[in-house]
């Protein structure tokens, strides 16, 4: 809920800081309160732009990349260097943070989102019009990783604060729900890009397909930046905006500060949403690279199957915010990692059972994640003080991504490939264990420290 703090002390704590240059954040200014279902629009807006070019580059480095630029190596060890460069993205996630939150304390907020979609705007767009191995050799690999580092470095620098503002702005008993709101994006850009490519590879050629088809969805992602870059912009500069997050002090505190004092709520907080995470990539990205690689199946057909999942996870993400007010978003997270934890028995089975079994996992699958991932985002980053706030769950988001979903794509390939599939549900075990460790330990220290 909205703190009461008065005018004169939010003035004081917009001298202290030179990231809020007033001027920039009066541009369309309008008066009137901003109710949390008005923050969670911005939110939605966000996230769907980031998972669109999320999915995107990850279906590409699945059914494109592993033709396109290593055409030289057999189709499995070029899916596999194509999840490296992949997973290239998540280790420069937590650098654009530190990069872009210095750039915000120089300047403003709206400077770092800008300058931050931009790079995510050229480095997409880069892809799009990269020329291939056999036009360009070994250049092109190098390109292709600069630009997926660039897409990571702006994926840091486009952490806006409205997250953790709907958070704290939140009614106390829909905390929950209002948590859910901005992990609808992750879905709504699913569809999309998942949609792009099955009407791509529906309608095209092979050859056309791998020819110039592929770049197409890299165009409308540019373009999606773009739309949301001033739909965001347009939100943040407002003036209740900006009273809104300086008054819950939701600027950048210096990583070093940061960790010196909130060190074990940024590894909790990582190591608690692992689960959902893992499952993630195991559900959209791997299936799509085994099917290649391992079946006869169409890929625009099980593109659509993933589709579908992914509108029950929806369903899922939105039922979770009515569970977790009611439960407790903790314990709902602690319910679903024992799930996952049990559904990871079956994964070799599923995969491995012809088509009926491959679309049970992923329909499974997509619901599990939905329940776990609607309240993934937050439930331990509530711990940091509101001050610590902007800068531990902006760090603590890019952790998670990085130790439980950057490289699942490339271990889950690898070991199944060399091992068998249970190894992949090894993996995803493993995860869910992580999980429900974090909880338990953060629970154990939650009634200590009280």
């Amino acid at each position: 809920m909205a703190n009461t703090t008065s005018i004169s002390d939010v003035q004081a704590g917009v001298q202290g800081h030179p990231q809020t240059s007033p001027g920039a954040r009066n541009i369309n200014a309008r008066d009137g309160h901003i109710s949390p279902g008005e923050i969670a629009i911005g939110v939605v807006i966000g996230r769907a732009s980031e998972y669109f070019d999320f999915f995107v580059y990850a279906i590409a480095s699945a059914l494109v990349f592993p033709s396109v630029f290593f055409p030289y190596e057999s189709r499995l060890d070029g899916t596999l260097y194509a999840f490296a460069i992949f997973a290239l993205a998540f280790i420069a996630r937590p650098i654009g943070t530190v990069a872009f939150m210095a750039v915000q304390h120089r300047f403003t907020r709206e400077a770092k989102l800008t300058l931050a979609l931009m790079v995510m705007g050229v480095s997409t767009a880069g892809i799009a019009f990269l020329p291939d191995y056999a036009s360009l050799g070994t250049w092109s690999i190098v390109i292709l990783s600069i630009l997926r580092i660039g897409q990571g470095i702006a994926q840091g620098g486009s952490w806006d604060g409205l997250p953790s503002l709907l958070a704290l702005n939140a009614p106390e008993h829909k905390r929950g729900w209002y948590a859910m709101l901005g992990q609808l994006g992750a879905p709504i850009g699913f569809i999309i890009a998942a949609g792009l490519f099955a009407y791509m590879l529906t309608n095209l050629s092979s050859l056309d397909f791998l020819d110039w088809g592929w770049r197409y969805p890299f165009y409308v992602a540019f373009a999606i930046n773009v739309v949301a870059l001033f739909a965001r912009l347009r939100l943040v500069t407002t003036h209740e905006y900006s009273h809104l997050l300086d008054e819950h002090q939701l600027d950048p505190v210096p990583v070093g500060e940061l960790m010196r004092s909130q060190s074990r709520n940024v590894i909790i907080g990582a190591l608690a949403a692992l689960a959902s995470y893992a499952l993630f990539h195991l559900v959209t990205v791997f299936p799509l690279s085994w099917i290649t690689l391992t079946s006869q199946r169409s890929l625009a057909g099980f593109l659509q199957v993933q589709m579908v999942g992914v509108t029950l996870m929806a369903i899922g993400i939105i039922i979770s915010g009515y569970v977790a007010d009611r439960v407790g978003r903790r314990r709902t997270l602690g319910t679903l990692a024992t799930l996952i934890g049990i559904f990871s028995l079956f994964v070799p089975f599923l995969i491995d059972g012809g088509e009926a079994g491959q679309d049970a996992f992923i329909l499974i699958g997509f619901s599990l994640l939905g329940l776990s991932y609607g309240q993934a985002a937050g439930a331990v980053t509530s711990n940091f003080p509101q001050q610590y706030r902007y800068t531990g769950a902006a760090l603590t988001s890019d952790l998670a991504w990085l130790v439980g979903a950057g490289f699942a794509p490339l271990v889950a390939l690898g070991v199944s490939s060399h091992f068998g599939l249970a190894y992949a549900g090894l993996y995803l075990l493993s995860g869910a264990v992580s999980s429900l460790a974090a909880l338990s330990i953060n629970r154990a220290w939650s009634i200590r420290d009280n």
